[in-house]
């Protein structure tokens, strides 16, 4: 982990398509959050949403309106994993170390939380859901490196970040409410139509990765050329 010189200096990358709609938002409730309410307590409301998420999708088992419930969840997730850092910067009260590792610890777990849910769901199949996990442990890996190397905090990749990602989510929640999920026949695999979903999604992630990654290795050799005796 950076040590808490680098990591006050960090230039954090937030440039997302929903962006010009959620900093208007956050400010506001940033302006408008009774004292009590602490960034503790936000990424306290965070985890706890995460748990309800995996939770609500492993119900689905039995009824799929815990689909809603899941839906839900992301946005109280939203509301407690964006807010928590931002609440912190407005009252001027960071504590980088601390809010570095705790951030992106509870990320992780969140993260794991619901995609076991999902891979106990009644719509995706638990190894299709572990890749995603996989492929997203990936992009906050190269997250984590890049900001120690650089210091730079690259919150979104391609107009892309957490926020983007809930709503996809909630949008891919209505079409397992009202659609179906019929097995799709290839001449070499047979799979229903949400694993190969989830499947696409995970090798779009893991070529995100790797593009990203590739690209971010040449910028640091024309930085650093090879030394010569």
């Amino acid at each position: 982990m950076a040590d808490d010189t680098n990591i006050k200096k960090d230039e954090r990358i937030n440039d997302i398509l929903l962006g010009p709609l959620e900093r208007p938002a956050l400010l506001w409730l940033c302006q408008h959050m009774p004292r009590w309410v602490t960034p503790d307590i936000l990424t306290l409301v965070g985890i706890v949403a995460a748990l309800q998420i995996g939770i609500s999708y492993a119900l689905t088992v039995y009824d799929r309106n815990f689909l809603w419930l899941a839906s839900f969840g992301f946005a109280l997730q939203w509301f407690g994993d964006s807010l928590d850092g931002n609440l912190a910067r407005f009252r001027k009260i960071e504590r980088p170390k601390y809010g570095y590792f705790v951030d992106h610890i509870v990320d992780a777990f969140s993260t794991t939380a619901i995609c076991v849910g999902i891979g106990l769901s009644a719509y995706v199949g638990f190894v299709w859901a572990m890749l995603d996990l996989v492929a997203y442990l990936l992009m906050s890996i190269l997250t984590y490196i890049q900001t120690n190397v650089t210091g730079v905090f690259k919150i979104s990749y391609g107009k892309i970040g957490p926020t983007e990602i809930r709503v996809l989510i909630i949008t891919v929640n209505v079409f397992f409410y009202f659609g179906t999920n019929p097995p799709v026949d290839f001449s070499f695999v047979h799979i229903r139509l949400y694993d190969l979903v989830a499947a696409v999604v995970a090798l779009l992630i893991f070529l995100y990765f790797l593009f990203f990654s590739v690209k971010q290795a040449v910028d640091l050799a024309r930085l650093e050329p090879p030394r010569t005796n």
